[in-house]
């Protein structure tokens, strides 16, 4: 029996909130967040399933991607879109008043509230920390905007500058990845030295994941 267009829409949303799932789930696993690698960088190409990429440092970094690999998107988001209760991923750097400012911040979607919770070490910049947690609360300061971001019972106030890049997931299919893309690949590293991944995430309409 046919499906009706409304039931068609649902299955679409619910088919994007699972690949969400999937992804989301990839990007907070210990290859993400420990001891896994992280590419970051512009695609150079793609052939059969090896993702050459040029990374941040110049280097090209070749992939291999995993049997039934997927790809994730990234789209822009502003401040405004940052409310108390949402749960967010807030890479920072400690400041010179001996609090933390953010380098980027990922708007997580509501089904993906507690996802990765706590507070890492990152390594976008030297020093850095990757925060995940709810935003307790926002106040805005003549250096931007500090939300308290609250973890396991724990918190941690992190100046938003303006200017920071602020993104949230968005949908995207592997035909997306392609060269000149920037994405954002976490990565397992074999013992041969070999990289390989089953995720990779890529800026929509010309945004860099800051991640």
């Amino acid at each position: 029996m046919p499906h009706t267009a409304a039931e068609m829409s649902d299955m679409s949303i619910k088919t994007f909130q699972f690949a969400t799932l999937a992804l989301v789930a990839a990007l907070t696993s210990t290859a993400a967040f420990a001891d896994g690698v992280r590419v970051r960088g512009t695609v150079v190409s793609l052939a059969g399933d090896q993702l050459l990429v040029k990374s941040r440092d110049g280097t090209n970094v070749s992939v291999t991607l995993a049997l039934g690999w997927k790809a994730g998107g990234i789209a822009k988001a502003s401040l405004a879109d940052i409310k108390p209760g949402d749960f967010v991923g807030i890479a920072s750097l400690p400041n010179a008043a001996g609090g933390a400012g953010a380098l980027e911040v990922l708007i997580f979607p509501p089904a993906m509230r507690g996802t990765g919770e706590g507070s890492y070490g990152w390594d976008l910049k030297p020093n850095s920390t990757m925060t995940n947690g709810a935003v307790s609360e926002a106040v805005q300061s003549v250096e931007g905007t500090t939300v308290n971001v609250v973890y396991h019972g724990q918190s941690k106030k992190i100046v938003i500058a303006p200017g920071t890049p602020i993104v949230t997931f968005a949908p995207a299919v592997n035909a997306d990845v392609k060269p000149g893309v920037a994405v954002f690949v976490p990565a397992d590293r074999a013992d041969d030295g070999k990289l390989s991944t089953t995720r990779v995430v890529v800026g929509k309409n010309g945004i860099v994941p800051p991640m």
